[in-house]
């Protein structure tokens, strides 16, 4: 037989594309079209409604950027069409190619009823299946006239995003507004062919089943008549069944599918406009689970449907009935789908404490896996927080982003830093928005790692990003799908359906230790600096604010402020959303997510000085209230007393213009160029500074990454670099015993202050940068006189350990990496600790000795600054604040001390009394990470802590007031069932902790 398949092939592609689908809608009347734009930001919907709105014609420029434009369509159903399934279809000047990317709108009836979404893969409305003929026809759409942030030509600089930049240029152009008879039958033919062809294109050329559906599908189309496809396309679809019909061979891999639409609670749209894209997916999945009863839509983030109900009560309402029937299904657990690598170890605990909380208040439904599918890279730490909060699942998809390695598995148990495991999976389609074509589905049969052993995947199904959610041709592809011979069978699962599914057919499954390393996105560790500036602050004053406000109402009767602590933590976990923290997101979020910030440490100073004015009482005597987990100043942690008096630190005028620092415990050598080039450790007399190079020293690299520019740093920007050693002035700080530096470089300016406190093994350097650069990344670089093989930087709970050198590929793709408040590098009995106030990323790199020895020395390098140019085009111009401190002769303990120390200063007032603390701990390798009274509003004092060093620990926990009974629980402070209740002693508790153990004790008070 001749080959004629490409010539089949090929037809069928313009076959469809020219006749069967623009026969879907054969008969078409238009609409009559008026509208009203609203002035300024969006109103609510009864005001949209009443609005009078002036006549628009199709072809209309419309919608300024972030604008909302309330249309009226009215129209009659023409008396000829009675019998016959009629829709709207109601094109904003959609472009197909970019569904959750530009305008949308919501589809309201006259009473203020939604009907459902539109979007540029969803732009029908149904009136009526089957149309008496002559009703009338009046629908509102609130359309939102988004502008397009990420075009064809991506990355670009615009100033589109934020509202006031973005001028007034209307945006889109109104397109097809009619009433248009909807034939089914043709509608059925499309999604046979599309299936079958997409199929056929999956199998091997010279597979038998590949030919069977060509000569099927040339069946088919030879049945149509091209001149009245109407009529013969039931005739058509009958040549198909019997391809359509031929059942999947046993072997098949089963896809679980998932109705998903994951949605950005801020990207390339501010927070507001979120609310708005949540509720018109939401209208259109509980209309698609209505009218497709094996569909299942599954949407994390509590925070999103927290938004429904403040905002859409009469969406609410019909979420609520879908969730009853077990198939508007919570996903995840968590507030919103967070960054897991720069939250802290209590903010990543809360994510799951108020997101799980959300879901079993609301609908009684516990949640036992952990959604995370966009999320760029998950720390170590991450499984003993899942499995605390009572969670034992997660998906992703992220890692296969990854530039340099692929992941080797897809269904495995993670491990964390304390051995707790995780069953984990990452959906092998390569995507959280799979739309049922056949190169996804076959992509993910032939990419799932672990075939021989296991035999399920999952699917997340639907336009996301911006929303949208499932489409009605995506159920219908799956129902096709669902045991069709040449493909994986599909069917709609639950999460948690799927997740019972492959745990129990993959018993034992492979074992990764460690982070899951995103090699890409990079530079969100850096992006935005006040963002990450106000969460990392926002983090330790909220630890501040319930530790003095726990204490001061067990000692005191001070009303502890429950709901404004459970609105700000609110308020903190939505801004570490995995586009904003990580500094991806367009200027408009950012500006406003600095004006938050600067308010909420507003309302959190207000509390903590309330709560220590309700301590200390009225006097003279000077306390020092420490919020830090070890003593300092001869205070306990979680203490108010009068300090020890410090000790002395000397400033010395050097020769060639620099100066020394000394303070009996580190002698440290500023040059002439306001370069640190020597810091002495008498005590273990060694120098810490690499021979022949200097500290704190600013570096300067082009930074112009391939694409995602506010995302990626790409390893090549290292080839170029440029030292900053030019100084304005080095001199003497005000104080007399400190060196103050300032350079210029660029458009920019940095100011610096190198102090020594007395009594301390750190130089402490605060650094501030009038920053004026574009598509430059500033570091600041510590070259340290350490061989070590390896380093250690704190993540949640803990610390995970990294090479400082490139072995193999996996390791040289981590040249840029997150820390928390400290990086530590060590030989055995001597080490150093950078620590920070508010930086994540940072690169560690390692070299020969420039004296010639043999030996090498290891250099750490904090970043600073970024300056991309999209989405932002202005990320970080202005002044920003660093501190750092170069930690002498620190064991790990003491990076982890002053890691705490830099985070939370001490804060001196007067008073009549001290402050015992509410609880305190014997051994500094146990660290308090929060103190606060129930959440349930029983009183009872909670106390979260966990091993910090990286080693077996047995200490004794004394509260300092009397309680009646110790539970342990978990991170919803719930009893542990299977947990051994603490050795109690009176007042005295003792535990037992291995490495990074966290344990989260409920103390009951009589």
């Amino acid at each position: 037989m001749h080959d004629d398949r490409t010539l089949v092939e090929a037809r069928l592609r313009r076959v469809l594309d020219e006749r069967i689908r623009p026969a879907v809608y054969p008969e078409s009347v238009p609409l009559q079209v008026a509208v009203w734009h609203a002035p300024g930001e969006p109103v609510p919907v009864a005001e949209g409604l009443a609005a009078e709105p002036e006549p628009i014609a199709v072809g209309a420029r419309w919608g300024a950027p972030w604008g909302t434009s309330w249309f009226r369509v009215t129209g009659t159903v023409p008396e000829a069409w009675a019998g016959r399934t009629v829709e709207a279809l109601l094109d904003l000047g959609f472009d197909e190619n970019m569904p959750g990317f530009q305008c949308e709108g919501l589809v309201y009836r006259p009473d203020g009823t939604p009907v459902k979404g539109l979007n540029p893969r969803n732009q029908w409305v149904r009136i009526g299946a089957p149309v008496a003929g002559g009703e009338e026809v009046r629908l509102h759409i609130e359309a939102a006239s988004n502008p397009v942030i990420l075009d064809y030509h991506p990355f670009r600089p615009t100033w589109l995003g934020d509202k006031d930049t973005a001028g007034t240029e209307p945006q889109y152009t109104l397109a097809r507004m009619d009433l248009a008879v909807f034939d089914e039958t043709v509608w059925q033919l499309v999604m046979d062919l599309e299936v079958l062809g997409e199929l056929m294109a999956e199998l091997p050329v010279d597979s038998p089943r590949r030919w069977d559906i060509l000569r099927a599908v040339e069946r088919a189309l030879d049945t149509v008549d091209l001149q009245d496809v109407n009529a013969t396309a039931g005739r058509a679809r009958e040549r198909l069944t019997g391809v359509l019909s031929a059942p999947a061979v046993p072997s098949a891999h089963r896809i679980g599918a998932v109705g998903h639409a994951h949605i950005d609670s801020a990207w390339l749209w501010p927070l507001r406009e979120t609310v708005r894209k949540v509720a018109r997916t939401v209208s259109n999945m509980t209309a698609l689970l209505e009218d497709e009863p094996d569909f299942v839509f599954a949407m994390s983030q509590a925070q999103q449907w927290a938004w429904v109900k403040e905002h859409r009560p009469e969406v609410w309402a019909r979420v609520k009935k879908a969730v009853a029937e077990g198939r508007f299904v919570p996903a995840g657990g968590m507030w919103v789908e967070s960054d897991t690598n720069m939250p802290g170890s209590e903010a990543m605990a809360r994510q799951f404490t108020h997101g799980k909380r959300f879901f079993l208040d609301e609908f009684g439904i516990e949640n036992e896996e952990a959604w995370l599918p966009d999320t760029f890279g998950f720390a170590a730490g991450l499984p003993q927080i899942i499995k605390a909060a009572g969670s034992k699942w997660l998906l992703t998809q992220k890692i296969s982003w990854s530039q340099t390695n692929k992941f080797p598995h897809h269904t495995f148990h993670w491990e964390g830093i304390d051995g707790t495991r995780i069953f984990t999976h990452f959906p092998p389609a390569d995507t959280y928005n799979c739309s049922m074509k056949g190169s996804e589905i076959a992509h993910a049969v032939r990419n799932f790692r672990d075939k021989g052993r296991a035999r399920h995947s999952l699917a997340p199904t639907g336009w996301g990003d911006g929303g949208g959610g499932t489409t009605r041709e995506m159920v219908a592809k799956a129902a096709r799908l669902r045991d069709l011979e040449g493909s994986a069978t599909v069917r709609w699962q639950t999460p948690r359906a799927f997740f019972e599914q492959a745990e129990a057919e993959y018993p034992e499954p492979p074992v990764w230790v460690g982070e899951l390393y995103l090699e890409l996105h990079r530079a969100t560790l850096t992006s935005q600096a006040r963002t990450k500036q106000g969460n990392r602050r926002a983090e330790h004053l909220l630890r501040e604010a319930e530790l003095w406000a726990a204490t001061a109402a067990v000692r005191t009767g001070f009303p502890y402020p429950y709901e404004e602590l459970d609105r700000v933590w609110k308020t903190v976990l939505l801004h570490q959303f995995h586009d904003i923290l990580p500094g991806s997101s367009i200027a408009w979020v950012h500006r406003e997510a600095r004006a938050t910030y600067e308010r909420l440490t507003t309302e959190l100073t207000a509390v903590i000085d309330a709560a220590q004015r309700a301590l200390a009482g009225e006097g003279t005597t000077p306390l020092l209230f420490n919020s830090a987990p070890h003593a300092r100043h001869g205070v306990p942690a979680g203490a108010a007393a009068t300090p020890d008096a410090p000790g002395t630190s000397t400033l010395t005028p050097r020769e060639d213009g620099g100066f020394g620092l000394d303070n009996g415990l580190l002698r440290i050598t500023v040059d002439a160029r306001g370069l640190v080039v020597s810091v002495y450790d008498p005590a273990a007399g060694r120098e810490t500074i690499a021979p022949g190079t200097a500290a704190n020293l600013l570096q300067l690299h082009p930074d112009f990454p391939n694409m995602w520019d506010a995302w990626d740093v790409d390893s090549f920007y290292r080839n170029t670099v440029t030292d900053l050693t030019g100084a304005e002035s080095v001199t003497a700080g005000e104080d007399g015993a400190s060196v103050r530096i300032v350079r210029s470089f660029g458009s920019s300016r940095v100011t610096q202050l190198l102090s020594l406190p007395p009594g301390e093994r750190r130089l402490v350097i605060d650094t501030e940068v009038d920053w004026h650069e574009t598509e430059k990344f500033l570091k600041l670089a510590f070259p340290l006189d350490l061989h070590a093989e390896r380093y250690a930087s704190e993540t949640q709970f803990g610390h995970a350990f990294r090479p400082t050198h490139t072995n193999t590929s996996w390791e040289a793709a981590k040249f840029e990496a997150c820390n928390h408040r400290f990086v530590h590098l060590e030989e055995p009995g001597w080490g150093v600790a950078v620590v920070n106030d508010s930086t994540y990323g940072h690169d560690v790199t390692r070299t020969v000795r420039a004296d010639g020895d043999r030996g090498t020395t290891t250099t750490v390098r904090v970043s600073l600054l970024r300056a991309p140019r999209f989405p932002d085009p202005e990320t970080d111009q202005g002044v920003h604040r660093f501190r750092h401190a170069l930690v002498v002769g620190a064991s790990v303990g003491d990076a982890v001390r002053e890691g705490w120390r830099i985070n939370l200063p001490e804060r001196h007032t007067t008073g009549a009394r001290e402050v015992a603390p509410l609880v305190g701990v014997d051994d500094d390798a146990v660290v308090v990470t929060a103190v606060k009274l129930a959440d349930d509003g029983t009183g009872d004092v909670v106390v979260r802590f966990h091993e910090a060093h990286g080693g077996r620990v047995r200490a004794t926990l004394t509260t300092g007031f009397p309680f009646s009974d110790v539970t342990v629980t978990d991170l919803l402070e719930r009893p542990l069932a299977d947990a051994e209740p603490p050795a109690r002693e009176d007042e005295r508790i003792t535990v037992r902790l291995r490495p990074f153990e966290l344990v989260t004790l409920r103390f009951g008070r009589p």
